[in-house]
């Protein structure tokens, strides 16, 4: 059965792809939680123009980004969350949450995508947090402290 998918799913393909996966998986995981829809004709041509959308919208993003390289790397964000008695977060820190936080104090508003993060933050200290689209590259400091 083929399906567009709305959002990124893991090892079967991003937001707004077309795929194939068996009937079952797209009935009783997929279309329910909401992550697929069958692809008609007129499904797959909103997903084209989706997709088209989201790759503007990243290259503007991209070119704002190379553009606000310096204020990025001036920036300081300082998040505090609750620890446990060895200093550890409770919640780690996400992508978004970093970025929610460098939109409010650049007021640049950047994809989630574009903050290399491997795993969320998790410790109370000082961090350096790489952006990087394409070939631009920088860093901004993250400073976490306990509640």
């Amino acid at each position: 059965m083929k399906v567009v998918l709305l959002v990124d799913v893991k090892k079967m393909g991003k937001k707004y792809d077309v795929i194939d996966v068996s009937s079952g998986h797209a009935t009783n995981f997929l279309i329910p939680q909401k992550k697929a829809v069958q692809a008609t004709g007129g499904k797959i041509k909103w997903a084209e123009e989706q997709k088209k959308n989201t790759v503007t919208e990243r290259e503007i993003q991209a070119n704002l980004l190379e553009k606000n390289v310096e204020d990025i790397k001036s920036a300081v964000v300082k998040m505090s969350g609750k620890v446990n008695e060895k200093g550890h977060l409770f919640a780690g820190i996400h992508k978004e949450e970093l970025l929610k936080e460098l939109t409010a104090q650049t007021g640049l508003s950047l994809d989630p995508d574009f903050i290399v993060l491997e795993k969320p933050v998790k410790e109370i200290g000082e961090f350096d947090i790489v952006v990087k689209s394409g070939k631009v590259e920088t860093k901004f400091k993250l400073i976490v402290s306990a509640e």
